[in-house]
């Protein structure tokens, strides 16, 4: 007998963000193989009795690489279980979930996708930074900064990208946002340009920190800026303070992130460092 595996998309990190489908699919699962991302309290959802499996990634350390995950969900599921893969985000943006679905595909397992709230569209939101803008923004692309360490050469083309559209969201590129801002401003974008990174988009962890592209790596550092973060490069971050200003300066904009209210702004050169901190 053959059961089947849900993909799960578990949102950016408020448990509040999580779809009732994919709520109610972890309601029912008898295995929850899980990711790093995800808010430990969704896994008190799923029974009791379910087999918790943590499979959880950071940069240079896999509990379980992407082979051994696979063969994973295919063995439960050939065992006739229920099992949801719990993941952070979307599957399908920049999850693997892609990688996964097609080994089910290929094994005839039974499978369904439950999409979930990227952080590249949540986070800036819970930021109060909108990706488009009528006046300032008409485009905006999705782009890893971290590539697969297998391919000798990349495949995102940053000189093509840096004028292509007029906001770039650039998940998982902390630690190679210097090279990132060095090449953005070479093929063309401006080196005034604003830049946020927001660090743990969403909950009450939440960190924004506010730069200029030319000078943005040197701020993450000083400010200590620590993944997982989601940088946001183009004019409409300076729409931030107004956004800010209309919810009466508390803060409290965006999708989940949760009571905040400004806890340090440190003047950094001509930079402002901002740090969200949940309100005590």
């Amino acid at each position: 007998m053959k059961g089947c595996v849900t993909l799960v998309g578990a949102g950016p990190g408020d448990p509040g963000l999580m779809t009732v489908r994919g709520l109610a699919a972890l309601q029912r699962a008898e295995v929850v193989v899980y990711d790093r991302l995800i808010d430990p309290r969704l896994l008190d959802e799923a029974p009791a009795r379910a087999l918790r499996v943590f499979a959880g990634k950071a940069s240079g350390a896999h509990t379980l690489p992407q082979d051994e995950i696979n063969a994973l969900l295919l063995a439960h599921a050939r065992r006739g279980r229920r099992v949801v893969r719990l993941k952070g985000g979307d599957p399908f943006v920049f999850g693997r979930g892609g990688e996964e679905a097609e080994a089910l595909a290929a094994a005839g397992i039974p499978f369904e996708v439950v999409p979930g709230l990227s952080s590249a569209v949540a986070a800036p939101a819970a930021a109060g930074i909108p990706l488009t803008h009528r006046a300032v923004a008409s485009s905006f692309a999705v782009v890893t900064g971290h590539e697969d360490d297998r391919r000798a050469a990349g495949r995102v083309d940053w000189s093509r990208l840096a004028t292509a559209v007029d906001t770039l969201v650039i998940l998982m590129g902390l630690e190679n946002l210097p090279r990132i801002a060095r090449s953005l401003i070479k093929a063309g974008r401006a080196a005034e340009t604003p830049v946020a990174l927001v660090e743990r988009g969403t909950t009450s962890a939440q960190r924004v920190v506010i730069g200029r592209l030319d000078r943005i790596a040197d701020l993450a550092v000083s400010a200590g800026v620590r993944a997982p973060a989601v940088i946001v490069v183009g004019d409409v971050v300076a729409l931030r303070p107004r956004l800010l200003a209309g919810a009466g300066g508390s803060d409290e904009v965006g999708v989940g992130a949760g009571e905040q209210r400004v806890a340090t702004e440190a003047e950094l050169g001509e930079e402002v460092l901002q740090v969200l901190l949940a309100a005590r």
